[in-house]
């Protein structure tokens, strides 16, 4: 680590060190790193990218212990495996050095101003046949601060299911969730108008920039695309974009998609699960939790996947970036 102390002097022409200099606070300017690929395609020539080079290339070389006194020096996280803390350090370096070179850089530093976390429960069997009509009966929403990387606030309600509402032993067992529960609670269609109030009092979409974001693709692929059927409502626009934090994961730290199961990312994080497995809310606040250390570690979280005919569809990363839109309540189908 003491090659790194050197990284990044003022002089061009030797690596050297903003080291033990302390995080810079959020200035609401965009650093030249956080451009998207369209607008700063060519720009890689400027010097300031041979030093990230340089950086990243005495962090390659570095044990998992120089790892550890380097991020504790640096008052940065010094958790998780050695992959973790590789990326956490080079994203620092990378962001402090841009941060110098680009004072003016433009607007604020991440994209969205809110990421709203949904994880929704559903009925289910021991052995789901393959035509199983799910039903959402826990409609959970976590809201993270991407300025103060705080979660914020949570929004949850539980779902009468219509179609099947005696829920299975199995079901039962695996989200806690009782027949009392669903019982006393309404149908989807009431829930979701409160889920619109609650994300529309908060302003999003209107005064604050946010999107979606789930643990994999089946909560409005599957889930919300059959409720919305079911209860003879369209499917909601602000929820046809998302981002899927699983891939977002794979990608920042470069694992392979097994490797982003909630309790695998926790785990390679150095974090361990808070609260009740399958409980709605609480996977989505560990999924907000996630969120936060990367964001933490210099990810740019975007949306990825989308909806579009009742079809799955990605978002490449070269697609230009956007909110989703303010809340409506959807109509009912003809």
């Amino acid at each position: 680590s003491g090659d790194l102390s050197r990284v990044y002097s003022a002089s061009r022409s030797t690596p050297a060190g903003i080291g033990s200099s302390p995080t810079q606070p959020y200035s609401g300017k965009k650093s030249a790193s956080q451009v998207s690929p369209s607008q700063s395609s060519g720009d890689f020539s400027h010097p300031v990218y041979k030093e990230i080079a340089l950086a990243n290339g005495h962090i390659n070389r570095m044990s998992k212990e120089e790892l550890r006194i380097k991020l504790a020096e640096l008052k940065l996280d010094t958790r998780g495996v050695k992959d973790v803390m590789k990326k956490r350090l080079k994203s620092h370096y990378k962001k402090q050095k841009l941060m110098q070179s680009a004072a003016e850089g433009g607007p604020t530093d991440t994209y969205y101003d809110y990421i709203c976390v949904v994880d929704f429960e559903a009925t289910c069997e021991e052995d789901n046949p393959s035509d199983f009509l799910h039903e959402i009966i826990e409609f959970p929403m976590v809201l993270v601060n991407t300025h103060t990387l705080e979660i914020v606030d949570s929004f949850q309600e539980y779902v009468k299911p219509e179609l099947n509402p005696q829920l299975s032993e199995f079901c039962v067992k695996l989200t806690g969730i009782t027949q009392s529960m669903v019982d006393e609670a309404d149908p989807f269609p009431a829930v979701l108008q409160r889920a619109v109030a609650w994300l529309q009092e908060r302003e999003l979409g209107t005064k604050y920039k946010y999107a979606i974001l789930t643990d994999g693709a089946w909560d409005m692929s599957k889930f919300l695309n059959i409720q919305c059927r079911l209860s003879r409502i369209r499917y909601p626009h602000f929820a046809k974009k998302w981002i899927n934090i699983r891939k977002s994961y794979g990608n920042f730290y470069k694992v392979p998609r097994t490797q982003t199961k909630l309790s695998t990312m926790l785990e390679k994080l150095g974090l361990k699960y808070e609260g009740r497995p399958h409980s709605g809310l609480d996977d989505s606040r560990n999924i907000a939790r996630i969120a936060l250390r990367m964001l933490q570690d210099g990810c740019q979280l975007r949306v990825n996947e989308r909806m579009h005919a009742g079809q799955l569809l990605s978002v490449p990363s070269s697609a230009p970036v956007e909110g989703a839109p303010p809340p409506h309540n959807p109509h009912s189908r003809e």
